[in-house]
């Protein structure tokens, strides 16, 4: 390991370590055959970005829970709002990164694509979220525990072991990843036909669901395992399984930087919405914010809400998670910035956050500790995630039973519902229940409510 002045590696890490000149890769899932031919203003890597802004899996996250209900007459974060700020955050990490480490370490980057890390850190923040189903978290739970728990653990016999491996620990990210990569019916080969770098910066979990441990967290479905695998062979991420074993990588390095500014986002933003829900007191969560300063900084910090004139108490909370989300940003920089060379030999253990200096360190865990007894366990949010499981796993039962008796009445209704780009209607069942999971884990929460309501007979369409 070395510090921040000195950036002399070991023996061992020039073994090891990956290369950023492969790691930065505009080559595109699908059309590699056409990779030589690109000439445009725009560089790949906004190509990717602007894709994603227009596409409708990214405009669906604008009804599709954070962590508190979806707006009424007071507007918190959805995962729409959420992506697009930890976007923001994420290019600054990326352009921060990149002009640290040619400045001091790789002057032979400059003007090489490695520049362009800030825009591929960026997209892959916007898609960070978009395999998540509706409800959030007890959306992604209540597909897991159908299969658990419900009437789906009768179908264990039926399905081959991977895939019951993936479907019990259905995780947002592996979906993301199949979303992004995965040829639905009518679509182009490759998906979104993304580049190298942009796919592999949003794999958090690089290794297969067999592997997934307590936690449950993979990064992609056996369907997909051989895209993955393609995209880390091509970049040089270092594999650590061995033939014949369930495939397991490191981290693409860029990964740290979109968990980073994902970590900051969710856990400030998150204190922010609390205070204006009022589930936070003013003089609490200025405490939580300011501590994240030393004593001179925070008197600057009262010093200039007092000079701006500000006298609102939300405007107050806006500028001082500002300088929260600033003094983070700079401090998981410099965290890269020293690991970097673990980090590139797949040897860095944990998050960015988790190596920030104490101070820092200490705050954000005072921050994590009370979102959880006070925001997480709070009324609205155990209501949203009570509903939000009756809901996914009604739906997730009826339509599964619908794809196991398809010629039945009420199946051919239920199917018939179902987007066209979806293989529901193929002989093979997992296929079958892929298409279930993909139908229901893209809806909105108001879609998935509206389904709900209508299949079981609790609404009926106004004419």
């Amino acid at each position: 390991m070395y510090k921040k002045d000195n950036f002399s590696l070991t023996y061992y890490y020039l073994c090891t370590m990956m290369d950023w000149k492969q790691l930065i890769s505009n080559k595109r899932l699908g059309q590699e055959y056409r990779h030589t031919e690109r000439h445009d203003d725009r560089t790949e890597f906004k190509r990717d970005y602007d894709r994603l802004i227009f596409s409708a899996p990214f405009r669906r996250l604008q009804n599709k829970t954070q962590v508190f209900p979806l707006p009424g007459s007071i507007f918190v974060h959805n995962r729409l709002t959420h992506s697009l700020e930890v976007a923001s955050v994420g290019m600054s990490l990326g352009n921060d990164v990149a002009q640290c480490l040619i400045r001091h370490k790789y002057p032979e980057l400059k003007d090489t694509m490695f520049e362009q890390i800030g825009q591929i850190v960026s997209t892959a923040c916007l898609a960070h979220d978009l395999g998540n189903p509706p409800f959030g978290h007890s959306g992604e739970k209540a597909i897991q525990t159908f299969f658990t728990e419900g009437k789906g653990k009768d179908l264990r016999e039926m399905v081959s072991p991977v895939f019951w491996d993936d479907i019990t620990h259905f995780e947002g990210n592996a979906n993301a990843f199949r979303l992004l990569t995965h040829q639905f019916k009518g679509r182009r080969p490759g998906g979104f036909v993304m580049t190298y770098s942009t796919l592999a910066s949003i794999v958090k979990y690089p290794f297969a669901s067999s592997v997934a441990g307590k936690k449950g967290k993979f990064g992609f479905f056996h369907s997909e395992e051989g895209y993955y695998q393609k995209i880390a062979d091509e970049m040089g991420i270092i594999r650590i399984s061995k033939e014949g074993e369930p495939l397991r990588y490191v981290r693409h390095p860029l990964v740290y930087l979109v968990e980073a500014a994902d970590d900051i986002c969710y856990e400030i933003m998150d204190i922010e919405d609390a205070h204006k829900l009022k589930i936070l007191s003013y003089e609490e969560t200025e405490a939580l914010l300011l501590s994240f300063f030393d004593e001179e900084n925070q008197q600057k910090i009262r010093d200039r809400i007092a000079f701006e004139g500000l006298q609102d108490a939300n405007e107050k909370v806006v500028y001082m998670r500002a300088c929260v989300i600033g003094k983070l940003e700079n401090e998981c920089v410099s965290t890269f910035i020293e690991h970097e060379e673990e980090i590139l030999a797949g040897t860095f253990q944990g998050s960015l956050i988790d190596h920030i200096n104490e101070p820092q360190a200490q705050a954000y865990k005072k921050c994590a500790e009370l979102s959880v007894t006070r925001i997480y366990r709070s009324r609205p949010v155990l209501d949203v995630e009570l509903s939000g499981y009756k809901i996914m796993a009604t739906l997730m039962e009826q339509m599964v039973e619908a794809v196991m008796h398809p010629d039945r009445f009420y199946s051919k209704q239920l199917i018939d519902r179902v987007s066209s780009q979806y293989d529901i209607d193929t002989p093979d069942l997992e296929t079958r229940l892929m298409a279930v999971i993909d139908y229901i884990a893209g809806m909105t929460d108001v879609y998935a409510l509206d389904v709900f309501q209508k299949i079981n007979g609790i609404s009926l369409p106004i004419v």
